[in-house]
């Protein structure tokens, strides 16, 4: 693998997030193969919305947005042409018509239209209903509960049964887990969603999903820009931050990511020149256990229950300190599993979840344990 020092890499990467936007400049590293990625609205703004933008200035959240201040279920009907948009492939798919209506504090419907299109790669080429990507307007959602937000990832049932239910409920349990350990991670709100085919009326299912945050606003709020350059090592990021995401990634038992190739992860250039890391995408997770999940085929594990630490040993002193916020966040993150949205799921998941953590807790129970069985198993350079 190409060594990078902090002086090229962190100015080239930072030089092209901040000035020449999202552009795709080059692709050092592969990826693995697993990444998750009504009417058709129309006219010109359309095409516009799929070509690249220049990346804005971030200017900074002012206030949370309405939907992620509450955590509470939230009950939505989401209507649009459900056998169109299940029809809909390819790289650039077109923004289709829907609506999403919910009843407020007063009782009251609110209806907010948006268009919606397909993504991802492995849900949208396996489920039974498609990965979306919700697109709103300023003007309607002026003064309801998305209000504020642009372009949100909508992650939905995968298939239509309590299984896959659940494993929505265990990755939006990680998101949550995360928000707890570092602002430098997508925040999530769960909801109750019944789907409405517009063309037929007929209800195609109801089960919990969740909308997590656009990545271009939780670069806004971190006063960053995206960057899309593959090929960033671990001296180019911010260590504190990169230490904590391995330490997390290591945690929830997931392999399916890399920070170097962009897959499943986020760089964000910050206006004062650091390159702050981001995961997202847990299904793969051994905390979720799914019965598709499988751990890449060159890293020598038998399952994804198995963990590997992945991250590399020149970031090391900053893992004690990883391990740390974990600790001291034990409670937290235990009791999201006996709050309301922990209690949706089935009392057999959260024992066997908070069991696989007990089981990275008991690698930790002194500097010494954390050191033997965590920080020797970094990745040294070749």
């Amino acid at each position: 693998m190409h060594t990078y020092t902090r002086t090229t890499v962190m100015h080239a990467l930072t030089a092209i997030a901040l000035l020449c936007g999202p552009a795709l400049i080059a692709s050092f590293a592969p990826t693995t193969a697993h990444a998750q990625e009504g009417e058709k609205a129309k006219g010109d703004k359309d095409k516009k919305s799929d070509k690249p933008k220049e990346a804005k200035d971030p200017k900074g959240e002012k206030e949370v947005p309405v939907l992620y201040r509450s955590e509470a279920l939230l009950p939505i009907t989401f209507r649009t042409n459900i056998k169109q948009i299940r029809k809909d492939k390819g790289e650039t798919p077109p923004w289709r018509w829907a609506s999403l209506s919910y009843k407020d504090s007063a009782g009251k419907i609110v209806d907010v239209p948006a268009r919606v299109r397909v993504r991802g790669i492995w849900r949208l080429k396996h489920c039974e209903f498609p990965p979306i990507r919700l697109n709103f307007a300023g003007k309607d959602t002026k003064n309801t509960v998305f209000d504020g937000l642009d372009k949100p990832k909508l992650v939905n049932y995968c298939r239509d049964n309590d299984q896959y239910e659940q494993y929505m409920l265990q990755e939006a349990q990680l998101y949550r887990i995360y928000q707890l350990l570092t602002p430098i991670s997508h925040r999530v709100r769960v909801a109750r969603i019944t789907y409405l085919d517009s063309a037929s009326g007929k209800k195609e299912a109801e089960r919990y999903a969740m909308i997590v945050e656009d990545p271009d606003q939780l670069a806004n709020r971190l006063m960053s820009k995206p960057i899309k350059t593959k090929g960033a090592g671990a001296a180019d990021m911010e260590p504190k931050e990169l230490a904590l995401a391995y330490m997390f990634l290591y945690f929830i038992g997931n392999l399916d990511f890399s920070f170097n190739g962009l897959h499943n992860t986020e760089l964000l250039g910050t206006m004062d020149g650091r390159i702050l890391p981001v995961a997202y995408d847990f299904d793969y997770a051994g905390a979720v256990n799914a019965t598709y999940a499988v751990p890449p085929p060159n890293y020598n594990v038998p399952n994804v229950r198995t963990r590997k630490f992945l991250a590399y040993c020149e970031i090391s002193p900053e893992f004690p300190g990883a391990v740390n916020q974990l600790i001291e966040k034990k409670d937290a993150i235990y009791a999201l599993y006996r709050d309301e949205i922990g209690k949706l799921m089935s009392p057999s998941v959260v024992r066997e979840t908070l069991g696989y953590f007990d089981d990275f807790y008991d690698q930790v129970k002194s500097q010494k344990d954390a050191e033997n069985n965590i920080f020797r198993k970094c990745i040294r350079p070749n």
